[in-house]
């Protein structure tokens, strides 16, 4: 049986198209792998890409994919919205078909190590492959930032899972692990007043009591000027894109504000689009394994 596993990298880069080509290109040379997707924000000043293959060949992708933003992104020069810490920020692994969670674990702990080693660029494990239950959630690794990590990383319970504690000079730190599949969500308000995407956020995000399986921050879209609240769904079947929707466009009219778009970032499951359409369209007796089309052309 072939097993199938599935990458999405996140890169500190939205701005430059030579430098995220480039990165492309090395996802691109590796046999057994497909580029499924790759998209950047300028205001976030962050690219996402989503590959997928057989294990050995996705990981050998990935690691060529950071060495090559490790070499070109600098980033003592990097401004953007979106939180980070790394040239490539974070490299999650998730298992598509055949594969397990535990299979998947083992994966980012080799690409970890070797990133460490060849690359110089400390490495924390988080998700399923946490080492410890405080470095489970991104966002705890992840705060500070790269300005802040050095000073972090004297901290020994910020002790890297690999490589030393210090940061690489220019490429910083990088996140690496394994989880279930998420969405990468925002929701485009019609105001410029960036305080009302972080209440907003502090509301629906699941650490400040909101809905489950949702982190949310507010950020600022300059070049639209328009607040966003942006957000990760770790768990679509639990908690669903159209009922996040509900509670931001809720939540935003008692700002006298409505909600003017929103963005799904690089590749979604089916599934979840398929559940939004059934809440949105009222439809009744719907049963998506039979009447969409899609899962007839879909292979064992």
């Amino acid at each position: 049986m072939t097993k199938i596993v599935e990458c999405i990298p996140n890169f500190s880069e939205g701005r430059r198209k030579e430098v995220i080509e480039k990165i492309a290109e090395e996802i691109k040379k590796v046999p057994k792998v497909r580029l499924l997707d790759y998209s950047a924000d300028q205001s976030h000043n962050r690219s996402v890409f989503t590959f997928m293959g057989e294990p050995e060949a996705v990981m050998e992708a990935a690691f060529l994919s950071a060495k090559k933003a490790v070499e070109l992104i600098d980033m003592t020069k990097h401004k953007g919205e979106h939180p980070r810490m790394g040239a490539v920020d974070v490299i999650p692994f998730v298992p598509v078909k055949n594969m397990t969670m535990e299979e998947c674990v083992a994966l980012s702990k080799e690409l970890g190590r070797r990133i460490a080693e060849e690359l110089s660029v400390p490495v924390f494990l988080y998700e399923a492959s946490a080492t410890r239950p405080e470095r489970k959630n991104l966002a705890e690794i992840r705060k500070g930032e790269f300005e802040g990590m050095p000073q972090k990383l004297k901290d020994p319970a910020w002790m890297p899972d690999f490589g030393k504690p210090e940061i690489h000079p220019t490429a910083g730190v990088v996140a690496v692990g394994a989880r279930m599949p998420l969405i990468a969500y925002n929701v485009n308000l019609n105001t410029s007043d960036i305080n009302i995407a972080k209440n907003i956020a502090k509301v629906i995000r699941e650490s400040s009591g909101g809905l489950k399986n949702v982190k949310a921050i507010g950020v600022m879209l300059e070049e639209r000027q328009i607040a966003q609240v942006s957000m990760n769904l770790t768990n679509y079947e639990q908690t669903a894109i159209y009922r996040v929707f509900e509670l931001i466009k809720m939540e935003a009219k008692r700002y006298g504000v409505e909600i003017v778009g929103s963005e799904i970032v690089g590749i979604t499951p089916m599934k979840a689009l398929i559940e939004t359409a059934k809440y949105y369209l009222r439809l009744e007796n719907f049963n998506d394994e039979k009447q969409v089309l899609e899962n007839y052309l879909i292979g064992e």
